[in-house]
């Protein structure tokens, strides 16, 4: 891999991991078109999910903090319940982890993978679409239960083409929560899954040095700063309710997905 590829595929990873349109599916299709191969090497993957991850804690630091400082009071408080509703949203990506992540990686490799990404993206579009014209009565706060069900939105979101932000979104919003509050949890919800992928691949040794370090540094810059504007972008955009957009976007490349495959 050169580094205008790293560079390229980082931005699309930036910009793909908050957009309702799954950066999974984006990285493969990017992979495909660039002929790039990084499947038995995970550094590059988690350098640039990494990336993502700064640009969130970025971007949301002043939230971050609030709840920090929260959590360390003696008496209990609605920061803690957020935190506490955090960790709820984790368990159902914490059990596919556990028990599918090994079959999910096989499908990653999978000649069809064009195909099932397809599908994803047109299951992604009816989503965001359903959601868009879906009117539940606003609720005050997200509760446990809207909390357990997001998470478990995320964890079919481990499927690829299948958009995280997108799924855990439409989720809180046809549960009838607020849109920014929705935007903000989604974000917060995936640093401790993703930091704790990070770190568990790298204690099993299974990081490499397989891409060079321009290339590597060149691809976790791009995400990052890719990911801060994509961050920002987001939220206003949930806020104004224009997730439309996103589902025409996410139909077609599901078409093109699917056509790619089969021509």
């Amino acid at each position: 891999m050169d580094t205008l590829q790293a560079i390229l595929l980082g931005i699309v990873q930036g910009i793909t991991e908050f957009l309702p349109v799954s950066s999974s599916g984006h990285l493969q299709i990017a992979k495909e078109i660039l002929g790039v191969q990084l499947e038995e090497n995970l550094t590059f993957d988690v350098a640039l999910h990494a990336a993502t991850v700064l640009s969130t804690i970025v971007v949301l630091r002043r939230e971050i903090q609030k709840l920090l400082r929260g959590l360390f009071s003696r008496h209990f408080n609605d920061d803690q319940a957020y935190i506490l509703k955090i960790i709820v949203s984790m368990i159902p990506i914490g059990i596919v982890g556990f028990l599918l992540k090994e079959r999910i990686d096989a499908l990653l490799n999978a000649p069809y993978i064009l195909a099932v990404v397809g599908a994803m993206l047109l299951l992604t579009a009816a989503l965001l679409a359903f959601a868009y014209y879906a009117k539940p009565r606003p609720k005050e706060s997200i509760s446990y239960r809207d909390a357990f069900l997001i998470g478990v939105a995320q964890a079919c979101a481990a499927m690829p083409g299948l958009s995280r932000s997108g799924s855990t979104i439409a989720t809180g919003l046809l549960l009838g929560n607020k849109k920014t509050a929705v935007a903000q949890f989604s974000f917060l919800m995936v640093l401790a899954p993703i930091l704790g992928e990070t770190l568990l691949e790298a204690a099993k040794g299974e990081l490499t040095a397989g891409v060079a370090a321009g290339p590597l540094i060149a691809g976790f810059l791009a995400s990052f700063v890719t990911g801060c504007l994509a961050c920002r972008f987001m939220l206003e955009i949930v806020k104004r309710g224009r997730l439309i957009w996103f589902a025409l976007y996410c139909a077609l490349a599901g078409i093109v997905s699917i056509v790619s495959y089969l021509c």
